[in-house]
């Protein structure tokens, strides 16, 4: 998954302006406790955190 599609689903789920914030604060034990902005700039592969936010968020099964 790019990146910008990435982006793309945190918007369409949280909102413009909430996704960043969430994003930011939001810590994910999946993600070895980091956020979402730790985890991308860690290396993370982008289809890992979206994973791991659809967890978080409880997002049906198919928006993974």
């Amino acid at each position: 998954m790019r990146l910008t599609d990435f982006w793309e689903r945190m918007e369409r789920h949280l909102g413009s302006t909430y996704a960043d914030s969430w994003a930011r604060d939001y810590v994910i034990e999946a993600l070895g406790g980091r956020t979402v902005h730790q985890a991308l700039a860690a290396g993370e592969d982008t289809k890992v955190v979206w994973r791991a936010v659809c967890d978080a968020l409880r997002l049906p099964p198919g928006e993974r």
